[in-house]
């Protein structure tokens, strides 16, 4: 397949500026021009597999870690969530990733989008089309000055909270079998935020928040209803993924999902296995149709933020899940709505 023939696909969600931050590497802009053996995402695998753009996510660590530790090693019914993190080694990762970010721009590797017109105009002249996005917003303070300076300074979606506690609101702890109703609401402060976001354009991701505060956005917003990288809990029976009831409040106001390849997430039993068939990717895919409708499913791989299956093993190997779409009878114009035009749509909807 030449680069020509591939679907170009715009991702709802990648760690790529994570994994760059926590090189270690001087050089973060050769690093990923020039391409490395570890990790998901560069620019020359970006091209081989037709990754158009995406959702850059900043996701600040925990400080007792060096690398992110995104579930238990074993499926468990009783994870606790990971601790608060203070919000000064917050601000320091996210504006670390935040510079990253621009220096890539700087280097001619990628786009800052700012808007759906942006997008388009980046994909048009070849470049990764990337959006400014936060998951887990413990850098913010809750009066909410900091929004306005990330605003202006590119952000355009962000995740109230990874699978955590912030002043905002609650994630839901990585558990296995388990519903995503594991903790209160919004805070005041993370209620504030959604209206602050509606008023700014600023898409809400509501990946990794949990039942009560996606009720609580869900009152609240007068945006769709989006998750950028979430899956079928009838499915998959984890707490990160998405139950009956939330797929139709996200298919009520034009929202959508992106599909996450986070094994995890996909398999019946819960368990990170990189020997996970694409079969059961296009499963989900197939569940997530029949929730939303065509105008509502996308892909959110979260790329160096997960294992995912070792048949796709990296953005390169996109065109197999293409593929795999088409051999189930997909049709061209349904899979270029997975691939890119849902997300061109909802974001052309949410931030303009």
């Amino acid at each position: 397949m030449t680069e020509s023939d591939l679907v170009p696909v715009f991702d709802g969600h990648n760690d790529t500026l994570l994994r760059l931050y926590q090189s270690k590497d001087t050089d973060v802009e050769k690093l990923f021009i020039e391409g490395t053996q570890g990790g998901h995402i560069d620019l020359p695998r970006a091209k081989k597999g037709g990754f158009a753009g995406g959702m850059f996510a900043i996701f600040p660590p925990p400080v007792e870690k060096s690398k992110r530790s995104a579930v238990p090693p074993a499926p468990s019914d009783n994870e606790p969530l990971p601790p608060e993190l203070p919000r000064a080694d917050a601000l320091n990762s996210t504006i670390g990733m935040a510079s990253i970010l621009f220096r890539l721009e700087r280097a001619g590797a990628l786009t800052v989008c700012r808007s759906a017109g942006d997008i388009r105009e980046a994909m048009a002249k070849g470049s990764i089309a990337a959006v400014f996005h936060i998951e887990g917003v413990e850098a913010i303070d809750p009066e909410l000055t900091l929004l306005d300076v990330l605003y202006e300074a590119g952000l355009r979606s962000l995740g109230i909270v990874w699978s955590r506690p912030n002043a905002f609101g609650h994630g839901v702890p990585f558990r296995f079998p388990s519903s995503p109703d594991t903790g209160p609401g919004l805070t005041d402060a993370g209620k504030a935020l959604i209206k602050a976001c509606n008023q700014l354009k600023i898409m809400v991701d509501l990946s990794h928040l949990n039942e009560k505060g996606f009720r609580d956005v869900a009152a609240l917003s007068d945006a769709p209803l989006v998750a950028t990288h979430s899956n079928v809990h009838a499915l998959c029976t984890h707490s990160r993924n998405l139950t009956d009831w939330q797929l139709g409040a996200i298919r009520e106001t034009g929202g959508m999902v992106g599909l996450n390849f986070a094994t995890g997430f996909l398999r019946e039993d819960g368990r990170m296995n990189s020997d996970t068939s694409l079969d059961i990717m296009v499963r989900h895919v197939d569940s997530l149709l029949q929730a939303l409708g065509e105008d509502g499913v996308g892909l959110g791989s979260d790329f160096d933020g997960a294992m995912i299956p070792a048949v796709i093993g990296d953005v390169a190997g996109l065109p197999k899940l293409v593929d795999a779409l088409a051999a189930r009878g997909f049709g061209r114009a349904l899979i270029e709505k997975i691939a890119y035009r849902n997300w061109l749509n909802v974001l052309e909807r949410t931030i303009g």
